[in-house]
Formats: structure tokens, C-alpha cells, sequence
């Protein structure tokens, strides 16, 4: 299936320029197979699997496939936790030649009612159960209600009872056909870096359903290079998915870039804080893959009883982490954190080194990735003048293909020339990005802007603030003001009062100062995503403003 983005003379571009190459991901498995065969590759809590084993997996479930008629370019969702046979069956789908979809554990039937119906998806890889939920029998209906659906692998060994028409195991399907593959038939099947769509990825958004988005293996392989030397991965490194592997957050670090250098990686199937600490002093890990709920949670778990002196660097993603929590995780878990910026259909745009300074680590989001290009602009199109903010455009070899199978919403995303806008503000100091807010976010004050992140980043600060979001509310005079919505620290207190006096003695402009205060128990998220539902946060806002009055509160409110 060819991309419906890429034309030649920009894949010739990235070629020429050395960004992107004939490599697929599964050249490494084969690499890492001939070189450090005995080596563990893939853990999880049921297997222990080498590199020659992996290969050998893999070899045998696209062979499985194969056999089981799925032609070249079949789609296939994989909904799988994080476990040694996801990945192996994301990574089998590439060298059957499948497109594979994978899919957030927590997504259910209307997401992916419309992801069958807009892919006429042929298989599915799942759990049978996973958190109590029966996805067999939500596959099951959707295998009634969508021809296309023929198929559904499990990832348990034993089926269930009872009817099982297009029901098969996966792990039986790989243990019969080992050493079974046929060469000739899978080199034949080989997806084309550069003009093979071999993967589709969901955006994750507060609102309708997820759009999909193609990706041919040029630019995510370009991307994991990137990483790679941004983060000296290394082949004695022992990464783990702390996050889901589905996501950016875990999945960039542990499946695609974990390979490229032949580094283990270790699965936390289910998010528990104490069982995750448990797991990184167990198997040595030496860097994780997280959203920030996962930092704040550890924390509160008490990591200094555990041995983590092997961990070396923290890949944060998903949320927004504040440099004071950030501060808190480097030195209580002993470890470095990164920060970059890069979205599922924009793609990647820049990101730190290991070894940067704590508050550029902290407090920006790097430099752009190579062979990136970046435009700031003002509302009116043109260059934001040298130090001031703008909206960030970006044009290179880590973007994806479009949207799938959808030119008209391509072309609103990408321009002919492949610039896109992350819609982030940004401004460009010391060769680094700071990520001022959203545009969407900014709040715009009787003309004034007002930029979320620059106050979240001073209240952050405050020994009292566990988490903060900043978000507009309407006002009939003004148009918009700003309302701080506030996680306290346990034990602490936090008043409206306060929050003035701190931010007075940070000297920002008083039209930036926050005009209510909601006190939350939590942060609303997006799925497992870990980002912040603004949203929701909008809609409690405003709820309790026409409870309270039509006339703007300067008050704090109470969950």
C-alpha cells in the first residue's frame, strides 16, 4: 500500500541527505540474532526470550499468517498489554508484509468499530481477558458485524471452550511452525521502507474518535536513530515499558529503538507502583519508558527502598512533567530524565541529550532532531522576530504519511512542501525549544496572551503544588481569563491568596496571574495517555461557575 503523502523527490531528499535507509526493524532482529544470539531480548512475567528465540518467534508467526491466507498488506490490530508476545507480534506483522494497527488496551467498541470499519482490518491479536474485560467476546461482535474480520489471535495459550470459528492461539501457531518458514516466501513479503505503508498509529484526542495515521518504517526508523544517540543507548542496556508500548512514552524507547542497538527489554504488564520498583531493582533496568502519573506515583511508593543503581535515564512522555517533579525524580530515583516533542501525526520534532544540563532537560524540550527544519511564526504567517514566541512548523524526515487513506485531511495537516504546525508557541533560546503552551490553550485576556505554561512552570514550583493546569475560562468583559486548576502535595494547603503572593514575588505581568482557583483531587487524562484532559477541566470550571454566579469569581473552589 503505497503512503498517500510522499511523492519521490522529497523520499530523494532523505535518502540523498542520509536520513532515511533500506532498513526495516526486523533487520535488527536478524542482526542481533547472528551477533549476541544468547542474549535476552524480550521479558515479561510468563516468557524470557533471546534474540535468536525472537527471530525464530517471529519467523514462525508471519509464517503462521502466511499459511492462514492473510494476502500482503492486510490489515491487522494488535490491542495487546505490555507483553514479550505484543511485540512480537507487531514486529511478525512487518515481515509477513501486514500493515499493523496497534491499538491502546483501554479503547473499546466504538474506537474500534471505526478502526475495522475504516481499515477493513482481517485480524486482530488479543488478550482473551486483560483488567477484568472479555475483549474476545467485543471481538467477537465486531467479527459479526464487519466481513472483513475473519480472524483473532490470542495471545493465550489454551483457547476457551466452546465455539471457537476464527479463534486461533498464537502462541500454539508459533511453536508449530518453528523453523517451518520458508525464506523465499517471507524475503518476498518484504514491506518497502520508503513506499510500503507498514504501520498505522491513533492519535489520542479528547474529543470524537482517533484518526489513524500511516507510517511507512523510513521515518520511524529515522526517529529511533535519533533517539538512540540522543539517550548513548547502548547494547548492555535493560529498558522497560513502564507505560503502554502501544503509546509514544514506553513504545519509542523499548520497541523501536531498544532493538537498533540489540538492548533487553522488560515488560510491566500492569502499572502498579510498588510492582514496578520491584521489577527495575529485579532485572537491572537501566532506563524506562513513562508518563508522568507514573513518576508521581513511584515516588510515592518510596524508591529509595529498592536498589535502582542500575537506572541511568528516565524517558518521560505523554504529559506535561514539571521541572520541580523532575528535580524530585533525578535524585530520588538516581536517574536522568529526558524530554522531547513530537506528536503521533505530526511526528517527531526535537528532543534532549542525557548528558544536557539539568534545566535545559527540565525545562525545554532539545533541539531538532536531525534533518529537521523549524519555522516560528507569528498569527500572520510571517518569521516571529528573533527571541520572541511562535508557532512551531516543522518540515523533515521523522513525519509520517498522512492520515489513512483521507488526502483532503492530509492536505489541511501537511502543506505541498511537507510543512506541518504541532500548534505548539514556542520560543528558541540557547538552540533548545521552549514550549510556551498550546495555541489553542493560549488564553487570551482583554488582548493580552496569556501562556498556560509559563504559569504552570512558576506554580509548579511551590512546595504545597503537586500538579497544575492552567486553563480559560469565558468572561463577558475580558473574553477569557485564567483559572489554575491545583493538586495538592499530602499535607500541604494551597488557597487562592497564596497563589497570588507566590507568583507576585515571581514579578510576571498581574494580567497573567490565574483569576480562580480549583482545587482537584486528580488530573483528568486522556485514556492511559497521561496527558492532561483540559477539557474535562473546562467543563467543571464551568459548570461551577453557573452554579456560583454570572458574574466572574475571584475564589477559590473545592472538589
Amino acid at each position: 500500500m503505497r503512503p498517500i503523502r510522499y511523492l519521490p523527490p522529497m523520499v530523494d531528499e532523505f535518502v540523498r541527505q542520509g536520513h532515511w535507509t533500506n532498513e526495516t526493524f526486523y533487520d535488527f532482529y536478524q542482526r542481533n540474532a547472528a551477533e549476541r544470539p544468547d542474549r535476552e531480548a524480550l521479558v515479561d512475567s510468563n516468557y524470557r526470550v533471546t534474540w535468536a528465540e525472537a527471530a525464530r518467534l517471529v519467523d514462525a508467526i508471519a509464517a503462521a499468517w502466511i499459511d492462514d491466507g492473510l494476502p500482503r498488506d492486510a490489515r491487522v490490530i494488535v490491542q495487546a498489554p505490555n507483553s514479550v508476545y505484543g511485540f512480537l507480534a507487531r514486529i511478525a506483522c512487518e515481515r509477513a508484509g501486514l500493515i499493523s494497527l496497534t491499538a491502546y488496551p483501554y479503547l473499546r467498541q466504538a474506537e474500534l468499530e471505526y478502526m475495522v470499519e475504516q481499515t477493513q482490518a482481517s485480524m486482530a491479536v488479543i488478550p482473551r481477558r486483560y483488567r477484568d474485560f472479555d475483549y474476545l467476546a467485543m471481538y467477537r461482535e465486531l467479527m459479526g458485524r464487519f466481513p472483513s474480520l475473519t480472524r483473532i489471535y490470542l495471545f493465550d495459550a489454551e483457547l476457551p471452550a466452546g465455539d471457537t470459528a476464527g479463534v486461533r492461539s498464537l502462541v500454539r501457531a508459533a511453536r508449530d511452525y518453528l523453523d517451518k518458514a520458508e525464506p523465499a516466501t517471507l524475503a518476498r513479503r518484504r514491506l518497502d521502507p520508503f513506499w510500503d505503508v507498514a504501520l498505522l498509529t491513533t492519535t489520542s484526542g479528547t474529543t470524537g474518535l482517533p484518526k489513524l495515521v500511516e507510517w511507512p518504517i523510513a521515518p520511524r526508523l529515522c526517529t529511533s536513530k535519533a533517539r538512540v544517540e540522543l539517550w548513548q543507548l547502548r547494547a548492555d542496556d535493560v529498558t522497560m515499558a513502564v507505560a503502554p508500548h502501544a503509546g509514544g512514552a514506553a513504545g519509542t524507547l523499548t520497541y523501536f529503538a531498544a532493538p537498533l542497538v540489540g538492548a533487553k527489554t522488560v515488560m510491566l504488564e500492569e502499572f502498579n507502583p510498588q510492582t514496578a520498583l520491584e521489577l527495575m531493582a529485579r532485572e537491572r533496568v537501566t532506563a524506562i519508558g513513562v508518563v508522568p502519573t507514573h513518576l508521581v506515583r513511584m515516588l510515592e511508593s518510596k524508591p529509595e527502598d529498592y536498589d535502582l543503581s542500575a537506572l541511568r535515564f528516565i524517558r518521560c512522555a505523554g504529559g506535561y512533567l514539571s521541572p520541580q517533579l523532575a528535580e524530585e525524580a533525578e535524585r530520588r530515583l538516581g536517574a536522568v530524565i529526558t524530554s522531547d516533542l513530537g506528536t503521533q501525526d505530526r511526528g517527531s520534532v526535537s528532543g534532549c541529550q542525557v548528558n544536557d544540563p539539568a534545566d535545559l532537560r527540565r525545562r525545554t524540550v532539545g533541539r531538532p532532531l536531525p534533518g529537521n527544519q523549524v519555522r516560528l511564526l507569528d498569527d500572520a504567517g510571517t518569521a516571529a522576530p528573533d527571541g520572541e514566541p511562535g508557532v512551531l512548523w516543522i518540515r523533515g524526515p521523522h513525519a509520517p504519511a498522512g492520515y489513512y487513506r483521507d488526502p483532503a485531511l492530509t492536505a489541511q495537516v501537511f502543506d505541498a512542501e511537507g510543512w506541518t504546525t504541532t500548534e505548539d508557541v514556542v520560543k528558541m533560546e540557547r538552540g533548545c525549544l521552549w514550549v510556551l503552551g498550546r495555541k489553542k490553550d493560549v488564553i487570551i485576556r482583554g488582548g493580552q496572551n496569556i501562556y498556560p505554561a509559563e504559569v504552570e512552570g512558576l506554580l509548579n514550583e511551590h512546595p504545597a503544588v503537586a500538579a497544575v493546569a492552567v486553563v480559560a475560562i469565558p468572561d463577558p468583559v475580558y473574553g477569557e481569563r485564567a483559572a489554575a486548576c491545583v493538586v495538592t502535595r499530602p499535607g500541604r494547603t494551597f488557597s487562592f491568596e497564596a497563589m497570588t503572593r507566590f507568583l507576585a514575588e515571581k514579578k510576571i505581568a498581574r494580567y497573567k496571574f490565574p483569576e480562580r482557583l480549583e482545587m482537584v483531587a486528580s488530573m483528568p487524562t486522556v485514556g492511559d495517555s497521561g496527558k492532561v484532559d483540559k477539557k474535562a477541566l473546562r467543563q467543571q470550571i464551568d459548570s461551577r461557575l453557573t452554579a456560583d454566579s454570572p458574574e466572574f469569581p475571584l475564589k477559590a473552589s473545592k472538589t
